[in-house]
């Protein structure tokens, strides 16, 4: 699903590294070798028709290659 961060996610806190992460070896080969980190936090996105909510959602993060993958887990 499409949609776009308003502000800043808060609560941030992370789940899993490394090799705890199950699609490490996609992350690896599809944006680089890092240090891999599994992350989840509350924000306000926008969704594509306009309307606006609370989420509590999770991405992939390392070191110099920034936020990939985000996706909404759970309505707040």
């Amino acid at each position: 699903m499409e949609f776009q961060i308003i502000g800043q996610i808060s609560h941030v806190e992370t789940i899993a590294e490394g090799n705890a992460i199950r699609e490490i070896a996609v992350l690896r080969g599809k944006y680089g070798l890092g240090n891999w980190r599994k992350k989840k936090g509350a924000a306000h996105i926008r969704l594509p028709d306009g309307t606006t909510a609370r989420a509590e959602i999770h991405w992939y993060e390392a070191h110099g290659i920034g936020k990939v993958k985000l996706k909404i887990k759970e309505w707040l």
